[in-house]
This record gives C-alpha cells, sequence and structure tokens, in this order.
C-alpha cells in the first residue's frame, strides 16, 4: 500500500541526509539537513529522480543544473534526490559529462524514509517517483508536482510557478513573471 503524498499545506518533514556536495577528492561528501533550509530563510525546492545511471534522470539533472543561477537568483535553495546511496551519486556525476558541474546537493535516501514520508515511494519498485516539491520558507509545501516514472519535468514550469508563489498574488493561466496579476 502507498502512503498518501504530502500536498499543499503540509509541512515538509524533517531529514538529514548524506550528500554528494563536490566531485573534488575528500570533499565530495556532507549532511544536508532541512535545519539549513529553515535557518536560511529562502525558499527549498526539492526535486526527485527514480534511480542513477539511468536515461532520462541525466536530461533532468542538468536542466535543474543549468537553472542552479535562476533558482539563487529567487532566493531559491535547490536540492536533487533519489533513494541511491551518496557513493552511487558520486560514481554517476564522476562517469556522466552532464552531472560533473553540478551546483546543488545530490542527496542520498537510502533509508528511502524521506520518500516514504513524503508519499512519492512507488510501490512496485521501491524508488522515489519524478516528484518536485517547492517548499516555502517557514517550511510548507506551496506547490507538488509528481511525474511518471517514464516522464521528465520541465524545469521553466517549477520556475514559473515558484515565480507566481512569490507574487503572493494572484497569478491568471500561463503567468510569468513580470505579467500583470489579478486584482481582485
Amino acid at each position: 500500500m502507498q502512503n498518501r503524498i504530502l500536498s499543499i499545506g503540509n509541512a515538509f518533514p524533517e531529514f538529514n541526509k548524506k550528500s554528494v556536495v563536490s566531485i573534488e577528492k575528500g570533499k565530495e561528501f556532507a549532511d544536508i539537513s532541512s535545519n539549513e533550509h529553515k535557518a536560511s530563510g529562502k525558499w527549498m525546492v526539492m526535486f526527485w529522480w527514480p534511480k542513477d545511471f539511468t536515461f532520462v534522470c541525466p536530461t533532468e539533472i542538468a536542466e535543474f543544473n543549468k537553472h542552479f543561477l535562476d533558482f539563487s537568483d529567487r532566493d531559491a535553495i535547490l536540492y536533487g534526490a533519489s533513494t541511491d546511496s551518496e557513493f552511487v551519486h558520486a560514481a554517476w556525476r564522476n562517469n556522466h559529462n552532464d552531472l560533473k558541474d553540478l551546483r546543488f546537493p545530490m542527496i542520498a535516501d537510502t533509508s528511502k524514509s524521506l520518500a516514504e514520508e513524503l508519499g512519492i515511494l512507488s510501490a512496485d519498485e521501491k524508488v522515489a517517483y519524478r516528484a518536485t516539491f517547492i517548499v516555502d520558507p517557514q517550511g510548507i509545501i506551496r506547490w507538488v508536482s509528481v511525474n511518471d516514472l517514464s516522464v521528465g519535468r520541465n524545469v521553466n514550469e517549477v520556475l514559473r510557478v515558484l515565480d507566481a508563489l512569490q507574487t503572493d498574488e494572484l497569478c491568471p493561466c500561463n503567468w510569468v513573471k513580470g505579467e500583470e496579476t489579478i486584482n481582485a
């Protein structure tokens, strides 16, 4: 039986996970925790992929990396995560050209506890769905998107929604930053 996916208005679960933060020898790993997000006063975007060393996942990870500064400019911390170990993450980064220069941590949820608590663990394969969470500075989930294992997501849409949420205004369909919001 699958857990219910945490949604808008839920508190994002607390976590402390090993992560890959660099490919520099001796500096590859660090612990990443929810406390860092809370202390920063920033938004958090955490996106999940099913498995390392697959085909769709690196296309998404590389695209999020291309937009790293766009997330930073919006006062958002970017984290990537899967249920693979930090050692598998490190090996993949070291062996895939598109992943060598990542500017965000790759969180290793080897216990699958965070994926399970978020409700994004697939029942059959026991890997995370392609889920994306936007969390406000108070730790409350403000947007969730979950794709099937075979379908990659649109990073521009994640940025668009982050922009809309940060206006704290009513934003119409297809609204993009710089356009008028709705005055009710």
